[in-house]
Formats: structure tokens, C-alpha cells, sequence
């Protein structure tokens, strides 16, 4: 399954919103720094979704805030 996800770091809470069917929006508390946001986001969809970590992958946009990621 693949989701198009927009990542907002640094913000005062982590929170995972679904804009629209296929579509999320994860705040992160992790600056955009040395891959930190990334390993968050990884982090916070494997709760949200209840799955291991290892399940999920960046396959685009992993240096930018607008990133697809597949399930």
C-alpha cells in the first residue's frame, strides 16, 4: 500500500492526520537533521499502522517534506 505523506518537523507534538484516502500528515518532533525526521517518521507510522518498522520504506522524497512511502 502506498501513501503520499507530508512531514512537518519540529513541532510541539507528534500527531498523524489523513487528509484524504492515501494521503497523511505527520508532525514530528524530530528536527530535519541527519535523517532524524525520517527514522521519527518510520517510527510513528510503524505505531499508527501497528506494524514492525522493517515494513515500511521511504521510495521517494526522502530529503524533502513531501514523500511517498510504501507499506
Amino acid at each position: 500500500m502506498k501513501y503520499a505523506v507530508v512531514v512537518k518537523p519540529g513541532t510541539s507534538q507528534e500527531k498523524i492526520i489523513e487528509t484524504a484516502p492515501g494521503e497523511l500528515t505527520v508532525y514530528l518532533r524530530a528536527k530535519a537533521h541527519d535523517g532524524e525526521a525520517n527514522e521519527a517518521l518510520i517510527k510513528a507510522l510503524s505505531k499508527y499502522f501497528n506494524i514492525p518498522k522493517t515494513s515500511i520504506a521511504i521510495t521517494r522524497g526522502a530529503k524533502s517534506r513531501h514523500k511517498q512511502i510504501e507499506i
